[in-house]
């Protein structure tokens, strides 16, 4: 399992705390140019587990110049979680899991542009989920299963869990975050002692 500290609660922080807006899907608007923004966020606004385990990371935006927008960096916020989610990803492919798709439900999940950077960034089938309670969800699940209403987790799942939409990746952007993503790896081992000296 990966599990990540801040992941929507990055961009209600960003929204919220520092732009002051409520209106997430306005600020969203002005995003055109996937893949190529300029501009990286760590999204280690409370420590992180996966990969990680770091309780001294802390979040952090990279790249800016005079040139940056307010529209980059919310962009930046966005991709920052999709490739804190692929680091997540990539120690269970080196486990030898093969996956082909995953699951999206919650607040990140009403957003589209959202969905897309989350598909092309892991370059996976998205599938949206009916439920926006998934952790609890699962949870009841599981304890259903061990109270014996269901023999197995598959069997509950495909009793309760409605796919309600599916977003697929686009070679052209899986190829753009591809590289981007390489740029990303190397920012929280560079970063990393500078947070052991300031947590």
């Amino acid at each position: 399992m990966g599990c990540m500290l801040s992941a929507a609660s990055c961009n209600k922080w960003w929204m919220d705390e520092i732009i002051g807006t409520k209106a997430y899907g306005e600020q969203q608007k002005g995003i055109d140019k996937l893949g190529e923004n300029h501009v990286y966020f760590l999204p280690y606004l409370m420590g992180e587990r996966s990969p990680h385990n770091d309780p001294n990371a802390r979040g952090a935006f990279i790249g800016m110049t005079m040139d940056t927008s307010r529209t980059d960096m919310t962009q930046a916020v966005l991709e920052g979680v999709a490739f804190a989610l692929r680091d997540s990803l990539e120690v269970a492919k080196s486990l030898g899991i093969d996956v082909k798709r995953t699951k999206i439900c919650g607040g990140g999940a009403k957003s589209p542009l959202w969905k897309k950077i989350v598909a092309n960034v892991l370059n996976l089938k998205v599938d949206v989920i009916e439920s926006e309670e998934g952790p609890a969800m699962g949870g009841a699940m599981l304890a259903a299963v061990a109270c014996g209403e269901f023999k197995n987790v598959e069997e509950i799942a495909a009793k309760v869990v409605k796919v309600v939409d599916t977003v697929e990746p686009d070679p052209e952007l899986v190829a753009k975050y591809e590289e981007r993503y390489g740029q990303f790896k190397q920012i929280y081992p560079a970063c990393k002692p500078v947070f052991e000296v300031i947590a």
